[in-house]
């Protein structure tokens, strides 16, 4: 396994977790708000900075999904789904489980 690609992949793994561990704290801040109609001190404290944080430490995921699939060599369809992964809640689990065994599937042939 090249050093690159696998530094990108250990860089995307982690940020897929986190990703979508903030994205379902911005989903439950939501149902709170919404749903339950939570109002006041508790939704104050979830929402301001849940938002915040998940929108920046996407830009983070971005960035980490833009490096795997250039060190991958990857097609489009994949960099795109990728990418959406950190907009739909569980996704990012889901799909990091199969980028991660793709990848290696695919990096001893490479060596």
């Amino acid at each position: 396994m090249s050093q690159n690609a696998a530094g990108a992949l250990t860089r995307y793994r982690v940020m897929a977790y986190v990703t979508g561990t903030m994205l379902l704290l911005l989903c439950l801040e939501l149902v709170l708000k919404y749903v339950v109609n939570v109002h006041g001190d508790h939704s104050s404290v979830i929402g301001p900075w849940v938002a915040v944080a998940h929108g920046w430490i996407y830009v983070i995921y971005l960035v980490t999904v833009v490096q795997l699939w250039s060190a991958m060599r990857w097609n489009l369809g994949r960099l795109v789904t990728m990418a959406a992964a950190g907009v739909v809640p569980v996704m990012s689990f889901v799909l990091e489980r199969r980028v991660r065994a793709d990848a290696l599937a695919t990096l001893p042939a490479a060596d």
